[in-house]
């Protein structure tokens, strides 16, 4: 990560500085032509002053020297050049200078050499008696400036990027040691000072952390907690098993033994099946086909399920309410309200009920498991919907429970995007509402 941020920042500096350098070098060329130019009206007006231009009787400075002179006839015949012979010269009247000056009275233009080495700029203005008076001077081209200076160039170029690998290593370094101090003390990350454009990560990166932690935490109980409940029936089975191998059990006592092998054969197929239905809820990222679903008519059926199992609680099932129609997956509508009516009938008391009751409340569709159980107390109703968490552990396992029924239903609940509440008194009964 350090050495990408570096390079990016070495190469976004390399590009502004060669950048700087081709836009310096090119407003430094023009102020150049500017100067050129004003110096050559300058000598044009000093020279215009001088008596007898066309004879060329003038005088000449140091810097005038340097300078081309030429006068030039109202026709453009050359009447008078300080550097060639006007015989050999051609008629210049079409020259843009003199053209301009013709309209203007003054006129400029900036001609290139063909080999690209020197620029010639002429400047002419008009005189009194018609003719032109040019003055011109060869200055080197851009390029030619530019490639001279190369060498210049080169030095400032390498000073500037060797400046540049520095500040962007520490700038680099100060942008990372937060990040990485944020790493290796995720636990803490409030505490280490960021920049506050690195808050929003800091806290998503944080918030994540906790979730891993809390899911990892989660699937190790839920391991430890599967080893534990297979482990128990697995026992007795293997217990009355090598009973009845070894035949130290009494032919009264076979019966006992294989009803309790089966008991536990039950409890096993029934916990293995809940752990592999919440196990394929928690992996699968699949979309639950939906429909209209009948809610009335689906806890009828569970109604109907559960009526021999109730009786053999001594529980009497009832089923109040109105034909009310959600949006959902109806073989998990069945599994929820067959969960908490199978949860109400193994956890009340003989001579009790369960009232079920589907009805439309206000905007929202409510189911309603209402028993006269045993009851929950405070200290357990934030628990109870976790897996393998048991109030009364001997009587789960006395009537077969596994402890997995209630995850089932949260989890259901949770992808029906539906409000799942549980009101409870201990000795009293529990109902518990799905609200969607």
């Amino acid at each position: 990560m350090k050495r990408k941020i570096n390079l990016q920042l070495v190469g976004i500096s390399f590009v502004a500085i060669i950048a700087t350098l081709f836009i310096v070098v090119a407003v430094f060329y023009e102020l150049f032509q500017e100067q050129i130019m004003e110096d050559l009206k300058t000598y044009g007006v000093v020279l215009k002053n001088q008596s007898d231009m066309e004879s060329g009787n003038y005088t000449l400075g140091d810097e005038l020297d340097k300078l081309r002179i030429t006068v030039i006839a109202e026709d453009g015949t050359v009447i008078y050049d300080n550097r060639k012979e006007t015989s050999l010269m051609e008629n210049h009247g079409t020259r843009p200078e003199i053209t301009e000056a013709k309209t203007k009275g003054e006129g400029s233009d900036i001609r290139t050499s063909e080999t690209l080495k020197t620029n010639t700029f002429y400047y002419a203005l008009q005189l009194e008696n018609g003719s032109f008076l040019r003055v011109a001077k060869e200055a080197d081209s851009v390029w030619s400036i530019f490639i001279s200076s190369i060498p210049v160039i080169a030095l400032i170029i390498f000073f500037l990027m060797v400046l540049s690998l520095l500040f962007a290593n520490l700038l680099t370094k100060s942008l990372v040691k937060p990040i990485e101090l944020v790493a290796e003390n995720i636990e803490r990350a409030e505490e280490i000072p960021v920049y506050k454009e690195l808050i929003p990560i800091v806290e998503t990166i944080q918030r994540q952390h906790k979730d891993i932690m809390k899911n990892a935490i989660m699937r190790q109980e839920f391991t430890a907690n599967v080893s534990h409940e297979l482990k128990t029936p697995l026992t007795a089975i293997l217990g009355y098993s090598e009973l009845i191998e070894n035949g130290m059990a009494e032919k009264n006592d076979i019966i006992r033994f294989a009803t309790e092998i089966r008991n536990n054969s039950t409890r096993l197929l029934t916990l293995i099946n809940d752990i592999i239905r919440l196990s394929e809820m928690d992996v699968s990222d699949m979309d639950v086909p939906m429909e209209k679903v009948n809610l009335y008519a689906v806890a009828q059926t569970c109604v109907d399920m559960l009526q021999i199992h109730a009786e053999k609680h001594e529980v009497k099932l009832k089923l109040e309410g109105s034909i009310c129609y959600v949006t959902a997956n109806k073989e998990m509508m069945e599994e929820v309200i067959y969960n908490l009516c199978d949860n109400a009938i193994r956890y009340n008391n003989p001579g009790g009920t369960v009232l079920i009751r589907i009805a439309r409340e206000g905007n929202h569709v409510v189911v309603r498991v209402k028993d006269t159980g045993i009851g929950i107390s405070k200290e357990h109703q934030e628990r109870i919907f976790e897996r393998f968490y048991r109030v009364d552990r001997s009587r789960s396992k006395r009537s077969g429970g596994t402890g997995l029924g209630l995850a089932i239903v949260k989890h259901i609940v949770s992808q029906h995007h539906a409000k799942l509440e549980l009101e409870s008194e201990k000795g009293v009964g529990t109902e518990i509402k799905i609200i969607f």
